[in-house]
Formats: structure tokens, C-alpha cells, sequence
């Protein structure tokens, strides 16, 4: 059998030396239809998020709340109901919570597709109660970080009040009345539970001097802040050891005390 001719051979090195530049051209043409594929995709993404009226805020919905309402929350996220949700800033309505509700301790802002926006609402609970003097009787509450966060027109039942019986300018000018504040906090979240439910007053005196004033006339010196952890074991111990006394001192947790009967 006879070979190629030469104008076959050259026929064939012309087409094996031209599939190189095929081959590019090929792949330039999948990439220019990957390109304008993506393009398309993102428009429509786009669209869809924000020219769509299918992903737009439509309800907002409260949890947590024990004294605020439903719309007292609604009303101070001020949420642009009918806006693409994709483009609602969480971050703005929760600082915006937390500025006109001070009574709120924390608050979670959060998209529910397809047209929802959650606030998941955490209150501060006060520990304390302090007499606003200057304000017809009312009351302020103190949460277990020292804040004052409402002023109310009726004690809330079984939290103690907080007097301040400061009687020397020195110790107001080494303890501000923010610091004394936040130590009687502390001795309010160590006083333990049984006592707690008995407890009337918080009494501060100065930084190293608090006590407390439970039902039917006892009374307990606490001292300082410090050891409070302490203090609780100590007086739960003695109030069952002298179950008649009528005053106690846990100031010194390590040589307590108890009189009267």
C-alpha cells in the first residue's frame, strides 16, 4: 500500500499544528459563558434581595419581655417594616433598644426569612430598690450590675431596699455613692436564699460597714463586700446553731457572732 502523499502529510501538519490554538479558543469560550453565567446569577441574587417584594419585612416579633409590652419593644426598635430584609441593621435597632428601654439588659436582633425580624429581649432584674426622695415617693431599681435602670411607683415584692445612712462627708469623698452602690449590690447577691426572702433592708454606712435588716426585728452585720461567699456559710450556719437570736455578725467570717433571744 502506498504512504500519504506529501500533500496529505502536509495537510495533517497543518491540522495537528493549528489544535493548540482550537483548544484556547474553546476554553476562552467556557470561561466568557462562566463569566456571564456568574453575572446573571449575582443580578437575580441582587434582585431578589432587594428589588424582590418576596424577602421584605413584614412582621416583627417580641420574646423575653416581663414587665415591657410587645409594643412598647416594637415601638423602640422602630423596625422599617416593608424594607428588604437583607438590608435592616440589626445593629443600629439594638442600640436603639437599649437607649430607650434602659430596663432592657440585652437584646438579640435577628432575620427570620422569608419577612421576619426577631427581638429576643433579655429585662434587668432588680436586686435592689432605692427611695427616689424627689420624685413623690417612687422608687428606683438596681440590677446585680449597679445600674438604675427604672423608677417605679410601687416596690417590687421581696426585693430589699437599699438606704444610704452615709454620715461622714469622708467617706463619700474616698466611696462615691455609685461605689457604695455596687458593694451593696455584691452583699445582695451573696445573702443566701433563705435569708434573702427575709431581708427588708440593705444598709450601707460606709464601704466596710453594710448590714441588713430582716423580718421581725433581727438584724445581721455583714461588713464589707469582701468574703461574701463566706459570710453566707457562716451565717446560715449560725442562724441554724442559735435559731432564737435576734442579731448576728458575719463581719469577721471566721469568728461570728450572735446575741439576744
Amino acid at each position: 500500500m502506498a504512504g500519504p502523499t506529501t500533500a496529505e502529510r502536509g495537510e495533517r501538519q497543518k491540522l495537528e499544528s493549528g489544535s493548540p490554538r482550537l483548544r484556547r479558543l474553546r476554553r476562552l469560550r467556557m470561561l466568557i459563558i462562566l463569566l456571564v453565567a456568574v453575572v446573571l446569577v449575582t443580578a437575580a441574587a441582587l434582585w431578589l434581595l432587594y428589588g424582590s417584594p418576596w424577602l421584605r419585612a413584614e412582621k416583627v416579633s417580641v420574646s423575653g419581655v416581663r414587665v415591657l409590652t410587645d409594643q412598647q419593644v416594637r415601638d423602640a426598635a422602630d423596625v422599617a417594616v416593608g424594607s428588604p430584609l437583607i438590608s435592616i441593621d440589626t445593629d443600629a435597632i439594638e442600640a436603639r433598644l437599649r437607649r430607650k428601654l434602659p430596663r432592657i439588659d440585652s437584646v438579640d436582633v435577628v432575620r427570620s426569612w422569608p419577612h421576619g425580624i426577631g427581638l429576643k429581649v433579655a429585662e434587668r432584674t432588680p436586686v435592689l430598690i432605692l427611695k427616689n426622695t424627689g420624685n413623690g415617693g417612687k422608687y428606683i431599681e438596681v440590677d446585680a450590675k449597679g445600674v438604675r435602670f427604672a423608677t417605679v411607683s410601687a416596690a417590687p415584692r421581696g426585693v430589699p431596699a437599699l438606704e444610704l445612712a452615709v454620715s461622714k462627708p469622708a467617706v463619700l469623698r474616698r466611696f462615691p455613692v455609685d461605689r457604695l452602690v455596687r458593694e451593696a449590690v455584691g452583699v445582695a447577691g451573696d445573702i443566701p436564699a433563705a435569708v434573702r426572702r427575709d431581708t427588708r433592708i440593705v444598709k450601707v454606712r460606709s464601704y466596710d460597714s453594710i448590714s441588713l435588716e430582716l423580718s421581725g426585728g433581727r438584724s445581721v452585720e455583714w461588713g464589707s463586700g469582701e468574703k461574701g461567699r463566706a459570710k453566707a456559710r457562716t451565717l446560715t450556719a449560725l442562724m441554724k446553731a442559735a435559731p432564737g437570736a435576734r442579731h448576728f455578725d458575719v463581719s469577721a467570717p471566721i469568728a461570728p457572732a450572735s446575741s439576744g433571744s
